[in-house]
């Protein structure tokens, strides 16, 4: 609001403020007053300049020993005010008038509990998720000394930062170092297929683990022995919900069941896993039975360790010593292998680290390659933590803007408190109080709106958090202390600057210069806009970002491609359902690989552009196995060379690179030229393959990533089946498919998804964030709108008079919706000036996070702040209108 000059001349304000410092309270008062009147009188006769050069002259008379011994005195009775203050009838006293003014000041009462519900509400929800992401894997008993031992390797142009390490890098770890006092190891096993009664069912979710698993991490077992579940080969440990989906049961320690063509005995079952762990498995199955853990070398990565430290372990001193052996042993490996030197490939600006990741750390600091599991999003804690205390600072913000817009309704019931002796700290606990009041009122109702709303909430987050949760005593206590901090905050300005009123002024209608200047106010409302503006912006950029990347061309297909999975289990007879598949109507063409751009199924390999096995020009890359159909099938673009065929029998010995490594390998030159890769690492025996065929990149993982080398090798691989299929009568279709199926299999269900299904997956995470955001801004929206809505109302009623003096005078409506108008869209415009800078930094970082990313146009911020104004005139007008529409006669009669 527009700053507006004071009533009257005033004295000069550090003479009153020495006069506080030297006189006792009581005494202060009453002398300030008297001096104030004075002050005037003396305005009139000598003028302004003299009259404050009086008024400071009778204040430095009063800066005397004797009223200094007054005021220690009266401080020493400050004890005695406290427990006044404190008094049940005073404290009773409190809360009847804070309810009387709330019933009187329904309008103000109920804007400042929406907005403080909203607010209380929305922290509470943000600070169960951030709670819920920052306990991960926090229940082990060990959890504060277990560690990840992640690998970083850079080689030859090529970088990798590990979750993985070798497969005895634990083992001998453990006996080299006295600190480690045990170790354990975790492989994804994948996808095994369980069958009972004659049913197969697939469980996706298992692991080979090490005997040493349930020493290193706390799992409850609901039958079976921790120490040695997983002793023998063929063993078998499951969670409670598998055991009860077989066995309907969970003592069935001993019982057996064939998977994977091999009898497992079971030797276990624990509960299923919290939701706040970094990995969630179903089964484990005893490391024996992967044989690729028994291999010595140094240089495969692929298995993840865990260490549990000693208490008393040095960590800096045992990852020094790790470091070292590490080195020993890739030095030993290269020279063999490869005939390279460790040194060799440091000099070149190699590197061979080795880190150790706290477990606790895992989830919202790691992104590594073989990882367990998904990981959380730091940056979604950060932001969801901002906007819930912004979303709370605005609610705030608006408790304080109304009380002091409205302080004018209860100045003189300040000054007859004061008259009639109420201290100055008597009157703050009154305001407070009435402040605290309504942060109670407002903590229930957010209460009773958690309950109703956490069920949507947790599907929105994708969450599991529970209403129990939040009645844990440390987290009631967490929100009564948040209660208590926020009815301070917000009421700490207006009782201290109400109870700044001088008695002398207020009772004869004069309010002081602070409160009429309104600087504070609008410098409140300026910043809630500005949240709601930079909220609005980094809304639109989510939705934008997240339609590019559904609209992107992403160099393949995915349109109309149906995957069915499982296609193992058809063991020799895979190849036959496939070209069974391609006589049903409506299948255009089908491929057989378990690589595809949307799943997370990957392998990695290192090629040479050498017989030698020198690094130099080596480049690492994805290698998948595909057949003949998988390039047609999918849509992808082969720019040069040919496909592979099956009249090609030298093309088991071909590969197929992406532009990204063909131009690491040299270009286009490379096509018919040799590539060289280790047949395993213990024969150290080099296999080429000869380039065929080049394509064009398209995108096989996340967006948030660059297109990274790939090649193709022709086999067969059964990971699952790729349709083509026509978009015309597709339950038929199914239904088709899944009759053949069960004609060769009818004791398994058939598995399939959709290609373009199982690519929105991917993104899940981030459309989840931009509803939440569009939520977030919804509610700070209507909280800035309210707060706008209660100043208007403030406005009128204070301007009513005037109002009605001008229309008396000739304004037209026009002329009064303009006044009551301009000055708070000038506040929004600031806003704007302030948001707009802050939302594009902001968002340039979240979209740096995108290595295929949109560019943040101009009109975005112009139809956030087209917006923003759209919703500041829709608020301020229809209070405007009515003040400008109002007959001027009942306006003069208002005062």
């Amino acid at each position: 609001m527009k700053k507006q000059k004071p009533l009257i001349p005033q004295p000069p304000r550090w003479a009153d403020k020495l006069l506080a410092s030297v006189l006792p309270y009581d005494l202060f008062e009453e002398l300030q007053g008297d001096m104030h009147e004075q002050f005037e009188v003396q305005v009139e006769e000598v003028g302004l300049t003299k009259a404050r050069w009086l008024y400071v002259w009778e204040a430095l008379r009063f800066c005397r020993p004797y009223f200094l011994k007054r005021r220690l005195s009266a401080q020493a009775d400050t004890m005695n005010n406290y427990y006044f203050l404190i008094n049940p009838y005073m404290i009773r006293n409190y809360l009847k008038i804070a309810w009387r003014n709330l019933l009187k000041n329904k309008t103000f009462g109920a804007i400042n509990l929406f907005g403080l519900v909203t607010g209380l509400t929305t922290c509470l929800l943000i600070f169960l998720y951030v709670n819920d992401e920052l306990s991960y894997d926090r229940y082990h008993e060990k959890a504060d000394r277990i560690y990840r031992i992640d690998n970083e390797l850079k080689f030859a142009g090529n970088y990798f930062d590990l979750a993985v390490g070798p497969p005895q890098m634990g083992q001998v770890f453990k006996a080299s170092f006295p600190e480690i006092e045990n170790y354990t190891r975790l492989r994804w096993k994948g996808t095994v297929l369980l069958k009972k009664d004659g049913q197969v069912r697939p469980v996706d979710r298992v692991a080979y683990a090490d005997s040493t698993l349930f020493n290193i991490f706390d799992f409850k077992f609901l039958s079976g022995n921790p120490a040695t579940a997983l002793n023998e080969p063929n063993a078998l440990v499951l969670n409670e919900t598998q055991a009860l989906k077989f066995f309907n049961s969970t003592n069935i320690v001993g019982q057996s069941f064939v998977t994977d063509r091999k009898t497992y005995k079971i030797t276990g079952v624990i509960e299923d896993m919290p939701k706040q762990s970094h990995f969630d498995f179903d089964v484990f199955v005893p490391m024996a039975d992967d044989e690729d853990s028994k291999a010595t070398t140094w240089l495969s990565q692929n298995y993840n360790t865990y260490i549990a430290v000693r208490k008393d372990a040095n960590l800096a001193v045992l990852q020094s010593k790790m470091f070292k052996l590490n080195h020993e042993k890739l030095a030993l490996e290269l020279k063999a292998v490869i005939n390279q030197t460790l040194e060799d490939m440091l000099k070149s600006g190699g590197a061979a680290n080795i880190s150790l990741m706290p477990l606790t750390d895992i989830h919202l600091k790691s992104n590594k390659i073989g990882e367990l599991n998904g990981n959380g999003n730091p940056d979604n804690v950060y932001i969801f933590s901002v906007i819930g205390f912004l979303i709370l600072l605005l609610a705030s913000f608006n408790y304080t803007n109304l009380s002091t817009a409205v302080a004018t309704n209860r100045a003189k019931e300040v000054g007859m408190r004061k008259v009639m002796g109420s201290t100055k700290l008597s009157i703050v606990a009154q305001f407070l109080s009435e402040s605290l009041a309504l942060s109670f009122i407002a903590l229930f109702v957010s209460y009773a709106l958690l309950f109703v709303l956490l069920p949507s909430f947790n599907e929105l987050a994708n969450k599991s958090l529970s209403f129990q949760q939040i009645l844990q005593p440390r987290l009631i206590l967490s929100s009564l202390l948040l209660m208590l901090v926020l009815s301070l905050f917000s009421g700490a300005y207006p009782a201290f600057f109400i109870s700044s009123f001088v008695p002398s002024q207020v009772l004869k209608g004069k309010i002081s210069k602070g409160f009429k200047s309104g600087w504070f106010r609008n410098s409140l409302v300026v910043f809630q806009f500005s949240i709601t503006i930079i909220l609005l912006v980094g809304t639109i950029i989510i939705y934008r970002q997240l339609a590019f990347i559904k609209q992107k061309d992403l160099g393949y297909n995915r349109e109309q491609l149906l995957t069915l999975h499982n296609i193992g289990s058809l063991g020799d007879k895979a190849v036959s359902f496939k070209d069974e598949l391609l006589n049903i109507s409506g299948v255009e063409a089908a491929s057989m690989s378990g690589f595809l751009p949307v799943n997370f199924n990957r392998s990695s390999n290192t090629f040479l552009n050498n017989p030698t096995g020198s690094l130099e020009g080596s480049v690492s890359m994805q290698n998948w196995t595909i057949d003949e159909d998988y390039i047609p099938t999918l849509g992808i673009k082969l720019l040069k060379g040919r496909n592979f065929s099956k009249a090609f029998s030298t093309d088991t010995t071909a590969v197929i690179l992406n532009e990204v490594a063909a131009k690491k390998f040299g270009g286009d030159a490379i096509l018919g030229q040799k590539i060289y890769t280790l047949n395993g690492i213990e024969n150290k025996e080099m296999i080429s393959y000869t380039v065929i065929g080049i394509v064009k990149n398209f995108n096989f993982s996340s967006l948030r990533e660059e297109v990274t080398p790939l090649s193709f090798l022709y086999g067969k691989d059964r990971g699952s089946i790729t349709l083509k299929v026509s978009s015309q009568n597709l339950p038929g279709l199914i239904s088709q498919i899944e009759s053949k199926w069960k004609a060769r299999i009818p004791e398994q269900a058939l598995n399939y998804s959709f290609m373009d299904e199982d690519f929105n997956r991917q993104y899940e995470s981030d459309r989840k964030t931009g509803k939440i955001a569009t939520s977030f801004s919804a509610l700070a929206i209507l909280i800035a709108s309210l707060g706008l809505l209660g100043l208007v109302l403030y406005a009128v009623e204070l301007r009513t008079k005037e109002i009605g003096i001008r229309k008396v005078l000739g304004a037209s409506i026009q002329n009064v919706y303009a006044l009551l108008t301009r000055e708070f869209l000038v506040l929004v415009i600031v806003a704007m000036v302030v948001a707009f800078p802050a939302a594009y930094y902001l968002m340039q970082r979240w979209l740096k996070d995108f290595a295929y990313r949109i560019d943040i146009e101009w009109w975005v911020f112009v139809a956030a702040g087209v917006f923003t104004i759209s919703i500041a005139l829709l608020t301020v007008s229809f209070q405007a209108i009515k003040a400008a529409t109002m007959n001027p006669v009942k306006s003069l009669k208002s005062e």
